[in-house]
């Protein structure tokens, strides 16, 4: 009797336990499925924060690029450096300090069996004129109302001079701004292209001026074949 007694109390014992057990792995299975959404809450708050900063790293950015766009006033760099690119490349009229050259055919009449085109002015002689100016620091040249650019050409045309492809009869007028007193020393020097081009006759005047005005090359200017090469690496 006392062992059955004891029998049962065994077996009420494991229950218990195993009831206990039971109760525990539901507290805890519970407990796991309630923490699963704050662990979601937690990894979407992380990933707004996250996207909050890169928002805020792109704001920062869009306002940088719009403080460089060019305003109307023009005080911004991007306008800055436009102007500039415009005025290297002999888009914008100039004005300043240098010397107006006047060049005109000889009046000398040529002598019998003499070569009369001596006594005419040639693009050679335009161009030993403006290679002077240039090596002499001209910032900016004009002939006869036709400013010199890169690409521009002065070549012979029958009795006329050809700028830019368009013709023009002497008188040629040069306009060039720089040290006045450099670009007129340049011409006259001693042996120098004025001394040699008056042993023809071939008139040629340098007039010294504060305000010389050289307009804008007004010309087509477009690359057909020529493109941007990539620079070599080192």
């Amino acid at each position: 009797m006392i062992t059955y007694k004891r029998g049962h109390l065994s077996i009420a014992f494991v229950c218990m336990v195993l009831g206990f057990m039971l109760a525990l792995q539901f507290r805890i299975a519970m407990d796991q499925k309630s923490s699963l959404p704050y662990q979601r809450v937690e990894e979407l708050s992380t990933r707004l924060l996250e996207a909050e900063k890169e928002r805020d790293a792109l704001r920062e950015k869009v306002a940088s690029l719009q403080n460089a766009q060019p305003t109307p006033d023009g005080t911004a760099e991007g306008e800055r450096r436009l102007k500039e690119l415009r005025l290297r490349s002999g888009l914008t009229p100039l004005v300043g300090p240098g010397v107006v050259v006047t060049i005109d055919d000889s009046k000398i009449q040529s002598k019998a069996g003499e070569n009369q085109n001596l006594y005419i002015i040639h693009d050679d002689d335009l161009l030993k004129v403006i290679n002077e100016l240039r090596a002499a620091g001209a910032e900016a040249i004009s002939v006869n109302g036709q400013r010199l650019i890169a690409t521009s050409e002065i070549r012979c045309a029958g009795p006329t001079l050809s700028v830019n492809n368009v013709r023009s009869a002497p008188p040629y007028e040069i306009r060039a701004i720089g040290d006045s007193a450099t670009l007129e020393s340049a011409l006259r020097m001693r042996g120098g292209v004025m001394e040699t081009l008056q042993v023809w006759g071939i008139q040629l005047e340098v007039k010294v001026s504060q305000e010389v005005a050289v307009p804008a090359y007004k010309g087509a200017a477009q690359f057909s074949y020529a493109k941007e090469a990539e620079e070599a690496s080192s």
